[in-house]
Formats: structure tokens, C-alpha cells, sequence
């Protein structure tokens, strides 16, 4: 068919599904493998393709693009090497369920089977982690199976989808038929199991709204703040969903994660009811599924999400409700309020142990205090700005004492993989290049994916990255002297000079040891315009927001 009238390559093909499905960027590594897709974005420059240095950052960037929007992150990545190297940040895409489309090359078609150079069977590769993959042999299919991974990573719960491209089905011309934009598809719930959890709130005592998962919208976000505070019902959020229900909002009373504070649990425990909207209850916000009975809860739980196989996956609901969250939102705003007035001592004294554990304890050490530098931060951020995490207990610094309005205010992997903050800064800078960004990462998730301060720098991208450096990994530390006082091993870091590390890419480039010291760094990244890195040199002793080393060996020892 090569050289008829009329025809594309299969490589054209895909671009011409990419723009037609809306997509502004495409995260990736060139590869030999896809060269004719890379061609033909040169006739498209209403797609930015971003450069980036490793497909671990490239699937990262894909994710919080996904976050920050909605709208399926588009990764493309090359075979063998890059695609086992781009699964991380599919995985995090999965246990996060944020829409993704990831494009592979694979080898061609006659070479199937033969172990070829760089071959994988990607539909055994990625079957536990991806929702679906799929593999393009016939380019008249394009149009067909690219709106189906559209439709598929964007409906239901989102997730990624994997399409594999052999390099020789790429080069075929064909005609394809032309397709339609695809469209989300999402459940609604029913006016009778809005009028059971009417019936179940008006019963209780000490409800509790636990709200988290995917999908939220911003009017999503003032919808459900809007129900809970016309019922006055105290509102927490799964692990790291702080930008669902304002921290500002009057009934917000913290969040259920790594760090969460012992008043809110014991608070979640005692709830008699507990309304669970969009949030999965898996191992972090439910505690190791230690935070209420299995699989009976032994208290009356509504349990909302859009994808019925997590409903009563773990815990029993009394009420299930198949739901997209905007869905929901809007059937519980409208819904007639119960008087709240039982339980407004249980609201208020949440909300007033939540202010209490929202201001950091007094910090004994003599070097500098994160938790001061934390509250500085939240004094001086604008509503708009965008914070990202990386995995580690640093984390429980910025997660604990920032302040978080609306959806896509916090972008950080549920899934604890390391080296996800910068570049999840980097991409949230190129799609809201207007915003402040701010970028908190441990020196050890830095040394593993901070070589996209190079793609920020190519791309004018500004993330303010924040290197919390105790020159360990410090989680991991943690555990060592929970379980093995006195017996370090395997967790000591030698790092480099983070702010001549900047600086030798071009970028802003600062070392505080002082809490005095970090806002002054601050506003001079800020004022630089252009991508920054402010190392925090922190106190190996504090390993926590809540405890030191000292303490865990102390612990440890008694037994």
C-alpha cells in the first residue's frame, strides 16, 4: 500500500488521534522504535513534545499532567529499556488512579516471538499494573483502538493504558476512517441511595466524610465542602488528598496517611458513621486495615466510589454507591441538609485538635526547623500555587503544615514511589507556567529522577525544588531503629552540593542551614524566573514531625 493517494503512516495516524483527542503535551525519550511518530509531530506544533532524561520522569510528568487536569497524561517511550525504565510511574498511575496513555515502540511484526533486540510481550509486562494494553498490528485500527485507550484510561476509574506500536506497522499507508473525540464515561448515583444516606445521617451521632480517590473537579470539590458544611459533618481525607476539601474549610480535620495524628484516629474510630466518597480504602488510610473491623466495620459505612469491585473490596459498606464523583457531589449538595446540631461539639472539637496538630511542636535541635520553614511557606504561597511530594518522611513536613484549596493543589504518588516529586514539579510548571510551584523531595528521591532540573531548564519550565537533605534515607532509617536499634545499615547518603549542582544547569541554586535563612532563599528563587533548587540542610536527629531517633531507640529497647 506504500505510496498510494490519499494515505497516511501509521506514525501520522497516531498524531492525528493525539490531536484529535486534545492532547497538548507528550511526555517521553525519543526512541528509534517509534521514529515515525516523532516525524509527524512536526506538522503538529499544537503538540509540545517534552524532552525529558529518563522515562521513569517522562511516565512521572505524564501522571501529575494527569492529576493537575483530568485528562490522560500522554507518555511516549521507546521498547525493552524504555518501557521497563517508563513503569514506575505507570504503577504509580495505577494505585494513584489518574488517566494515563502510554505510547511503546515494539519491534516488528515478523520478529514476534524470536526475542528480538529489545522485545517484550508488553501485554504480559504490564497486565498487573496498567488497566489496559493493547497492541497495534493493523494501522487501518489506529483510529479505533486510540480512542478506545482514550476512553478506557479517562472512564470508570481512571488509570493507564499501554499501546504498543510495532516500528514497521508505524511506516504502513493506509486510509483509516475518521473518528470522534472520546468522552468519559461515568455512573450517577440514584435518587434512592442518596435518600438511605439521608435517612443514615439523620440517625447518627458522630458522622465523619472521608473523601479522596480521583476525579475531583473543582466543582466537585465546592460541592462536597458545600454538603459537608450544611450538615456539619467534620471532614478528613484519604492519603495525600489534602486539596479535595480545603484545610481552610470549617470542617476539615486532617487527613489519614503516613503521619496522621493519633486524636483524628481514634476520632475515626469512634464515628458512627462513615461516609467514604471517592477514596479507596487501602492500606494507608485505613491504618494496615487496622481502623475499623473485617470486613465488618462495626459501625454503619457508605462507601462511594466509581468503580463497584472497590466497593466492599475490604470493608463491608452498609450503603454502596456506584458514583463518579462530580456525580455524587452534585446529588449530595442538592440534597435537602438534616439538622446537624447533634453532633456539633463532635465537629467542633475535631476541627479545633486539627488546628492544634496543624501547628508544628517546638523543635529542640539546634540546626534548622522544618516546621517553622513549613509555616513560613504556607504564610507566603498564593491559593493557586502547586506543591508536590516525593515519598519519604520528609513529606510529612510540607503534607502537615501547607495549607491546600482545591484539586490539583497537591500532587503526590499514594503509591510511595520514590524520585516522583521533581519531575512531577517540572510538568506541573510547564502546564501552569503562570503558578508557583514548589517541589518538596528528599536527597534521596533527588538522586534518583533530580537530572529533569535539565528538562525544566530546556523547556523553561520553573519549579521551586525544596532538597530536604539528612543525608539518608530516612524512612527506611525509621523503621531500622523501630525494629534493629543500634544496626545502621545501608541507609547513609553522601550527597553532592545541591546549589552548585543547580547552578551548573543554569538554575537558581541555594544551601540554608538556618531557619532564618529560608524564606529570604525563597523569595530569591521566586524573583530568579527561573527553575530553582533551595537545599534544606535538616537535622538527621528529627526523623520525623513527630518523633526523633533518640525516641525510636528509647522505644525499641524497653521492648
Amino acid at each position: 500500500m506504500t505510496g498510494q493517494q490519499n494515505t497516511r503512516t501509521g506514525g501520522q495516524l497516531i498524531v492525528d488521534a493525539l490531536k484529535l483527542h486534545g492532547v497538548e503535551y507528550a511526555f517521553g525519550v525519543a526512541g528509534e522504535s517509534y521514529l515515525e511518530v516523532l516525524d509527524a509531530l512536526v506538522d503538529v506544533p499544537s503538540i509540545k513534545y517534552i524532552t525529558c532524561r529518563q522515562e521513569g520522569g517522562a511516565a512521572n510528568m505524564a501522571e501529575a499532567y494527569g492529576k493537575l487536569t483530568g485528562k490522560p497524561g500522554v507518555c511516549m517511550v521507546t521498547r525493552g529499556p524504555g518501557a521497563t525504565n517508563a513503569s514506575i510511574g505507570i504503577h504509580t498511575a495505577q494505585q494513584d488512579s489518574t488517566p494515563m496513555v502510554v505510547l511503546i515502540g515494539q519491534v516488528a511484526r515478523d520478529q514476534f516471538g524470536r526475542e528480538a533486540f529489545q522485545e517484550i510481550d508488553y501485554r504480559r509486562f504490564f497486565a498487573p499494573i496498567a488497566k489496559w494494553v493493547e497492541q497495534i498490528d493493523d494501522a487501518e485500527r489506529i483510529p479505533e483502538i486510540m480512542h478506545r485507550a482514550f476512553h478506557i484510561a479517562s472512564s470508570g476509574r481512571p488509570g493507564p493504558v499501554i499501546v504498543a506500536l510495532p516500528e514497521d506497522m508505524l511506516r504502513d499507508h493506509v486510509s483509516a476512517p475518521v473518528a470522534k473525540p472520546y468522552q468519559t464515561s461515568r455512573p450517577h448515583p440514584g435518587a434512592g441511595e442518596i435518600e438511605a444516606l439521608r435517612g443514615m445521617l439523620a440517625k447518627a451521632k458522630k458522622p465523619m466524610l472521608l473523601v479522596g480517590g480521583s476525579g475531583w473537579s473543582d466543582a466537585a470539590a465546592a460541592d462536597i465542602s458545600a454538603f459537608a458544611e450544611a450538615n456539619n459533618i467534620p471532614v478528613c481525607c484519604s492519603f495525600r488528598r489534602q486539596d479535595v476539601v480545603s484545610t481552610k474549610h470549617p470542617g476539615f480535620v486532617g487527613d489519614l496517611g503516613t503521619g496522621t495524628g493519633p486524636k483524628l484516629l481514634a476520632r475515626v474510630k469512634e464515628a458512627d458513621l462513615l461516609i467514604v466518597a471517592g477514596a479507596r480504602l487501602g492500606e494507608m488510610t485505613t491504618q494496615g486495615y487496622t481502623l475499623m473491623g473485617l470486613p465488618e466495620p462495626a459501625k454503619t459505612m457508605v462507601h462511594a466510589h466509581v468503580d463497584p469491585i472497590e466497593i466492599g473490596r475490604t470493608f463491608r459498606p452498609e450503603l454502596g454507591i456506584v458514583s463518579g464523583m462530580p456525580e455524587l457531589a452534585a446529588a449530595l449538595k442538592a440534597m435537602k441538609p438534616v439538622d446537624g446540631s447533634a453532633w456539633a461539639d463532635w465537629t467542633k472539637g475535631a476541627r479545633a485538635e486539627f488546628l492544634e496538630w496543624f501547628q508544628p511542636e517546638p523543635y529542640k535541635g539546634d540546626k534548622l526547623d522544618a516546621g517553622k520553614c513549613m509555616l513560613a511557606l504556607r504564610d507566603r504561597l498564593p491559593e493557586n500555587a502547586i506543591v508536590t511530594v516525593d515519598a519519604g518522611n520528609f513529606s510529612g513536613w510540607p503534607q502537615r503544615f501547607l495549607h491546600f484549596g482545591r484539586p490539583g493543589h497537591l500532587l503526590g504518588p499514594t503509591s510511595g514511589a520514590m524520585g516522583y516529586s521533581v519531575p512531577a514539579g517540572v510538568a506541573a510548571s510547564i502546564t501552569h507556567p503562570d503558578r508557583i510551584v514548589v517541589s518538596c523531595v528528599g536527597d534521596g528521591g533527588f538522586g534518583m529522577t533530580g537530572q529533569e532540573l535539565a528538562t525544566a531548564m530546556h523547556h523553561g519550565a520553573k519549579p521551586i525544588i525544596l532538597v530536604f537533605n539528612n543525608n539518608m534515607y530516612g524512612t527506611i532509617r525509621m523503621h531500622q531503629e523501630k525494629r534493629y536499634p543500634d544496626r545502621r545499615s545501608a541507609t547513609d547518603l553522601t550527597n553532592p552540593d545541591y546549589a552548585m549542582l543547580a547552578k551548573a544547569h543554569g538554575a537558581h541554586g541555594e544551601t540554608v542551614t538556618k531557619t532564618e535563612e529560608f524564606m529570604p532563599a525563597f523569595e530569591r528563587a521566586v524573583k530568579s524566573g527561573t527553575a530553582a533548587i533551595i537545599e534544606l540542610r535538616t537535622d538527621p536527629e528529627q526523623i520525623s514531625t513527630r518523633t526523633t531517633i533518640t525516641a525510636l531507640k528509647a522505644s525499641a529497647k524497653k521492648g
